[in-house]
């Protein structure tokens, strides 16, 4: 991997992943709960049907299956079946609190008269759900049960690995189109554009940015850095 190439070792990386998935659930819950009037499942005020979406989406599914994907690095001495499993089932949870997230929002557009299915964001949404499905599904077929050979397993990894960091990335991208998305409806409709609730999107926006990058440079970098060749330290006799 090009960061095992640079000499980035994968420990300070997660560090600052951790931190940063920590500040980005606090904001989007202040911003949800604070300035949007709170998260309810049936309300005469649509919104907060529509405030469980973010939530679930970036704390639920971005945040644990970060929590996924990083579980090879942040205990790197786990035994391998238990770390297999424990990814497994994380990215088993954060599938379906995904899905619960867009059947809210589809509840918030249906029960107020809003059209589905006509934004970037959304088309992003239910194709990244989609893979992600998929992967997870190929991943325990593949290495769990009933587990295909040796050989195809680890034929199959790195692209399993490849793949997963692609759709990553897919949701990534769609959060921010979300935030972009919800934010300038908000304007639209008279919200300060330069007043704290749109600072405090914006600012989680970019938390998320910076958090999705820690997550993808530890789970390429490796546990330890090996001295490079020609130029380990010189023994002293």
């Amino acid at each position: 991997m090009a960061a095992a190439g640079l000499g980035v070792k994968a420990t300070p990386f997660t560090y600052a992943a951790h931190a940063l998935a920590a500040v980005a659930a606090v904001l989007v819950l202040v911003w949800c709960v604070h300035f949007r009037g709170g998260l309810a499942l049936e309300a005469q005020n649509k919104n907060l049907i529509f405030n469980v979406h973010p939530v679930l989406m970036l704390i639920g599914y971005i945040i644990l299956g970060s929590e996924a994907i990083l579980i090879y690095r942040v205990f790197p001495t786990l035994n391998h079946d238990t770390a297999k499993l424990t990814h497994l089932i994380l990215h088993a949870i954060a599938t379906v609190l995904g899905a619960f997230g867009i059947y809210c929002a589809f509840k918030f557009h249906n029960e107020s008269g809003i059209a589905n299915l006509y934004s970037l964001h959304s088309w992003l949404g239910i194709g990244t759900i989609s893979l992600y499905g998929i992967q997870w599904v190929f991943g325990f077929v593949t290495f769990f049960f009933p587990g295909a050979a040796p050989s195809v397993r680890r034929s199959a990894l790195p692209w399993h690995a490849l793949f997963g960091l692609f759709v990553y990335v897919l949701a990534l991208v769609t959060a921010e189109l979300g935030f972009l998305e919800k934010l300038t409806f908000l304007e639209s409709g008279g919200l300060d554009k330069y007043g704290a609730e749109a600072f405090l999107v914006n600012f989680t926006a970019l938390v998320v940015v910076l958090f999705g990058a820690s997550v993808v440079v530890a789970a390429v970098a490796p546990a330890h850095v090996e001295e490079p060749q020609g130029y380990a330290p010189i023994p002293v006799s």
